[in-house]
């Protein structure tokens, strides 16, 4: 599909021949023309990648397309609503330089461009492309403080049980099956599972075991399925997406056990002489053997359930998006679970105070959605790959976060590399939870010495290596005598114990300086930096859609959070240029006053 000519000269009889009769300097639409119009036609050399040049008919503008893009996350507009909002709204054909009146598109057209972003790899172009901008414009720094933190969204789909999950995937598994096999090469158990799983759904007012029971025999039909996918005539419809899906589903859903096979009953001979066995005739092949009892009880492999303790964290919760994955957060009342994905929101940090009525200067330098069940430790790495790709320099010399970013290996690293990492650590606990934790001890590792609450140093210390990881720790221990007539034994130690001991990591120094450290009324108010975060989910959220996806799979919702992080920013540098604006009018009055 070929492109049109383009230029970026305003037509004579354009709508911005009416723009200074419809739009004041400080209209956002004549703003967006004169700010975020520019970054469309810089894009375009990259848009047209995706477009063949000497084939096809002629393709709509892409960079009209992305424009109609960014405008309708801006205003939270569905495709339909936008195409609408270009056929009537002055304001949209002046931002986009176009021609009110003129020829439109069809819908899909928007669908279709989304979707050859994906094909060719520009997902993040709207979101970079703004933010190249925003560091020309002196707005957002390349090395920079900054403040990340994580949000849920929600996926398309619902979270189904593990009963309905694995029969919703053998029911999509046997539809595929049955467009691309004739009856005539199905197996013996076809109309069953075609009748069981396509043609009937579970009685859920049936009882526990029951559906206990059903879980078992979908395993075993899904196991019959695959063995029958595994057979060379079947071999050429196995790798249809549906089954694999299926083949993932079991493998996350079943485990095989060996089932000892009884052994054959003895039958009761008649009465009588004991009979004869014929001797081969001479040339013939000697009989086999009668086989032997280890031989015959040759154990059979079943299929049973998993445990729920032993199902993975990645696992398919819905066979319609298995990418969306299972995720929970906090305990308690505070607990929150969802199906779908994570996602990494960066923004600088301007410590600067800000006059009466003036907006923020803080932009979104990074939107990372990654799956539900990762950290968010494995998050930040992700988002310090994204920020280096997009051109930001080294990492942030000043990193506000929450407690699930802090561990005493990323202080340890932090520190090496001269950055600050301004979160909370977690509190202390361990096997002695009622007791003194260990944030109430003197530890100083490097001297192998530890003070107690009642102020006496160990006796001992030992070094400790784990075999697996090797992982080092220091066990500190007090011996008997000093336990015993220490007045705070009961606070200290339990009473089974006959003295205390203490185990910690091998860098403790650093996580008991900040446990110290976050205590201060200075690192509480440099803390209020990071808490802004929140407020800036709010807006994605509230304004831009961000704790919902539009569409299934991670790669179509990655597309969706850079544009909703693009017209977040967009939005911001408009209301900082309108507010720069008003300050050099109301500086021209002052003067002409005086």
């Amino acid at each position: 599909m070929s492109l049109p000519v383009f230029s970026t000269q305003t037509e004579l009889f354009s709508t911005a021949g009416l723009s200074g009769q419809l739009f004041l300097p400080t209209d956002r639409y004549r703003l967006f023309s004169l700010k975020v119009y520019p970054v469309l036609a810089r894009s375009r050399p990259q848009l047209a990648k995706c477009y063949c040049a000497e084939a096809g008919r002629a393709a709509i503008e892409p960079t009209l397309l992305l424009g109609v893009t960014y405008l309708q996350h801006l205003e939270g507009l569905p495709d339909r609503q936008a195409l609408e909002m270009l056929k009537y709204h002055t304001g949209w054909n002046f931002a986009l330089n176009r021609h009110v009146g003129d020829p439109l598109f069809h819908p899909t057209t928007l669908v279709n461009f989304r979707q050859r972003l994906i094909d060719g790899d520009l997902k993040d172009l709207g979101f970079a492309a703004i933010l190249e901008a925003l560091i020309e414009a002196g707005l957002v720094p390349r090395h920079s403080r900054q403040r990340l933190d994580s949000t849920q969204m929600f996926g398309r789909v619902s979270r189904m049980s593990r009963l309905d999950c694995v029969r919703e995937t053998l029911r999509l598994a046997l539809q595929e099956l049955g467009e691309a096999v004739a009856a005539a090469g199905r197996p013996e158990g076809w109309p069953r599972w075609w009748e069981r799983y396509v043609e009937s759904q579970t009685d859920y007012r049936a009882s526990l075991e029951t559906l206990a029971s059903k879980l078992a025999e979908a395993g075993h039909d899904a196991q019959q399925v695959l063995n029958w996918l595994k057979q060379p005539a079947a071999k050429a419809w196995a790798g249809g997406p549906q089954a694999q899906l299926l083949a993932r589903v079991f493998a996350e859903q079943f485990e095989s056990v060996p089932v000892p096979a009884q052994p054959p009953a003895k039958e009761a001979l008649p009465a009588g002489p004991a009979p004869t066995v014929a001797e081969p005739a001479a040339g013939a092949p000697a009989l086999a053997a009668p086989p032997t009892l280890s031989e015959s009880t040759l154990a059979p492999v079943a299929v049973q359930p998993k445990d729920k303790k032993e199902l993975d964290s990645d696992r398919v919760q819905n066979p319609h998006e298995p990418e969306a994955t299972y995720a929970s957060k906090g305990a308690g009342e505070h607990r929150k679970e969802h199906v779908g994905y994570k996602v990494q929101v960066a923004e600088t940090v301007s410590e600067k105070a800000l006059a009466p009525g003036e907006p923020t200067e803080n932009f979104l330098t990074g939107m990372v959605t990654h799956p539900a069940w990762e950290s968010d430790e494995a998050g930040a790495e992700k988002m310090e790959a994204e920020q280096a790709a997009m051109g930001l320099l080294a990492k942030p010399p000043v990193h506000y976060v929450d407690a699930a970013y802090i561990s005493t290996e990323e202080l340890r690293r932090a520190a090496n590399e001269g950055r600050e990492l301004i979160g909370p650590v977690p509190a202390s606990g361990g096997p002695n939870k009622g007791f003194f934790p260990s944030d109430q001890f003197d530890v100083r590792v490097e001297a192998r010495q530890a003070t107690c609450p009642a102020g006496k140093l160990n006796t001992q210390c030992s070094r400790l290596v784990e075999a697996a990881t090797e992982k080092v720790s220091f066990r500190f221990e007090w011996n008997n005598e000093l336990c015993d007539a220490c007045p705070l034994r009961s606070q200290c130690v339990k009473k089974e114990l006959p003295h205390r001991s203490l185990v910690v990591g091998e860098h403790h120094t650093i996580l008991q300086a900040r446990r110290r450290e976050q205590k201060t009324q200075a690192f509480k108010e440099r803390m209020k930096h990071r808490n802004a975060i929140e407020g800036t989910q709010s807006e994605l959220v509230r304004a831009h859609g961000l704790r919902r996806a539009r569409y299934r799979g991670l790669v179509k919702t990655k597309l969706q959070n850079y544009m909703a992080g693009a017209a977040c920013n967009i939005k911001r540098w408009l209301r900082r240029a309108v507010w720069s604006l008003q300050q050099e009018l109301a500086a021209q009055g002052a003067a002409v006053a005086s």
